[in-house]
């Protein structure tokens, strides 16, 4: 089958970079990724500035697709680059105004513009709008995602396994939500409950980012649309306090460095995915839930952590799903607009689904 993307440039090689650089490479692709110092890989690596404009749409000019790994506030301007050279883009992006400012190139561009094809925003999508478009009328649709490690320490329950940056613009931005029908933007670290998952008990507060453009799409068909991050009870106050009363919220970089020293990233972590829709079927109220624990996975001859390669895969798994033609090679990328039953059948979704056929022996057993 011929490809509509052979080869990709991934900058950033950090935890994530360097495995969607793997998966790509091993999916068949001609991979080439761009760091800021020297990496040993198993594909082309290059050494370079992604703040030199010049030079990067030089580089850029000769891939067919760019995937960003960068932390957010470098991705406008490498995306601005690919939509003036019309080479497709991809990122892991949760922040909203860069998301709102790839929607607006896409709008000339002609190649596909997809950010926030991660985790959250990204494959939590995907799972909620597949089981929403089993509805006749939707009521509810209640997104949840944990990043967690699997052996807490201390009060707060956590390792900063993923990007400071990334986790303190989630707990300071605004969410948006659709509440009473309503689109609407409501505060982080807001609106806490408590989760229950096969005796596991959690809570779940409002964070950014996670919907992606879910609440634009529904707006009008649902009267409940909400994301909420997962985490180990009493996490929630101890955030609140630190950006709150302890004003550093004011000092997000200062911040980020703090939470990494008191709680530095850890190998065994686990993710859990928690998705719920409620609305009708043939005139009756029913409610479906997707919910599963995914842990760390062989990659190759390495191991990687769970909130890498359930982030990384799935950015892979959407690259394949344009590459192959299941998925529009122009305008703007809505990851609810993914089919997840085709996202599975990729090489990098077959991670995913995995989990699928252990859940159905479990049901069986």
């Amino acid at each position: 089958m011929s490809q509509k993307i052979k080869s990709t440039l991934v900058l950033g090689l950090g935890k994530v970079g360097n495995l969607v650089g793997t998966l790509l490479h091993e999916s068949g692709f001609d991979v080439t990724g761009m760091d800021a110092v020297s990496r040993n890989l198993e594909f082309k690596t290059l050494v370079g500035d992604v703040t030199n404009k010049a030079e990067l749409s030089k580089l850029i000019d000769t891939f067919d697709a760019v995937v960003s790994c960068l932390p957010y506030n470098f991705n406008i301007e490498v995306a601005s680059i690919c939509a003036e050279k019309n080479t497709h883009y991809f990122d892991l992006t949760e922040d909203v105004p860069t998301t709102n400012a790839v929607i607006e190139m896409s709008k000339t561009a002609n190649c596909l513009m997809a950010p926030q094809c991660g985790l959250a925003p990204g494959f939590i999508g995907i799972v909620g709008s597949s089981l929403a478009k089993t509805f006749d009328n939707l009521r509810s649709i209640e997104l949840r995602v944990g990043a967690l490690p699997q052996h807490p320490r201390g009060k707060m329950g956590y390792a900063f396994n993923w990007s400071a940056e990334g986790v303190v613009n989630e707990y300071l931005n605004d969410c948006e939500v659709i509440h009473n029908s309503e689109r609407k933007m409501v505060p982080p670290m807001e609106g806490l409950e408590t989760i229950l998952i096969d005796g596991l008990k959690l809570e779940a507060f409002t964070t950014s980012g996670g919907l992606g453009t879910m609440c634009e799409t529904y707006a009008g068909k649902v009267d409940t649309l909400n994301y909420k991050t997962m985490r180990y009870p009493g996490h929630c106050s101890l955030m609140r306090f630190f950006f709150e009363e302890l004003h550093m919220k004011d000092r997000r970089e200062e911040a980020g460095d703090i939470l990494v020293h008191a709680k530095p990233p850890v190998n065994e972590d686990f993710v859990l995915v928690h998705a719920a829709v409620e609305g009708e079927k043939n005139g009756k109220l029913t409610r479906e839930e997707f919910v599963r624990c995914y842990e760390p996975e062989r990659v190759g001859d390495n191991m990687y952590r769970a909130i890498s390669w359930t982030t990384a895969a799935s950015l892979c798994a959407v690259i394949e799903m344009v590459s192959n033609g299941d998925l529009p090679s122009s305008g703007f990328l809505k990851q609810e607009d993914i089919p997840l039953d085709k996202f599975f059948m990729t090489k990098n979704g077959s991670y995913y689904a995995s989990y699928e056929e252990e859940e159905r022996m479990s049901y069986a057993a």
